[in-house]
């Protein structure tokens, strides 16, 4: 297995970085700013998740599983704040995970998780 911890800070220096940086879009939504934190935000965190806890069963200690549900909702924020929502995420990283198992879609994933965006929005996507 790759080095977890460093994937770890990399992906919650990302994060962090993607929020101090962010400028909400002037007339939401902006789908593909919101795709883009999905899949190079949520995506990777979810994936590792799932190789740490499936390959050989890395052990996460508290500091990095914090870091690892830090960035998640940082970027189910941005993701939201992409389609003019303010949410607070409150979200596990294992229940991300699982629901991303179920749909095999980030975006189901992240719908499913955050209620963003609203169902008419939904309509016009296609499938990821």
């Amino acid at each position: 297995m790759s080095d977890v911890p460093g994937r770890i800070a990399e992906l919650s220096e990302r994060a962090r970085r993607d929020r101090e940086t962010f400028d909400p879009p002037p007339d939401p939504p902006d789908e593909e700013a919101a795709l883009g934190y999905l899949t190079d935000g949520v995506g990777k965190v979810v994936a590792l998740y799932i190789e740490a806890r499936t390959g050989e069963n890395f052990r996460f200690d508290d500091a990095e599983f914090a870091l690892l549900e830090r960035a998640l909702n940082d970027w189910l924020e941005l993701y939201a704040a992409c389609y003019g929502s303010d949410l607070e995420g409150t979200y596990t990283v294992r229940e991300a995970a699982e629901l991303l198992v179920d749909t095999h879609s980030i975006r189901e994933t992240a719908v499913m998780l955050t209620h963003v965006p609203e169902r008419d929005h939904r309509e016009t996507w296609s499938h990821y």
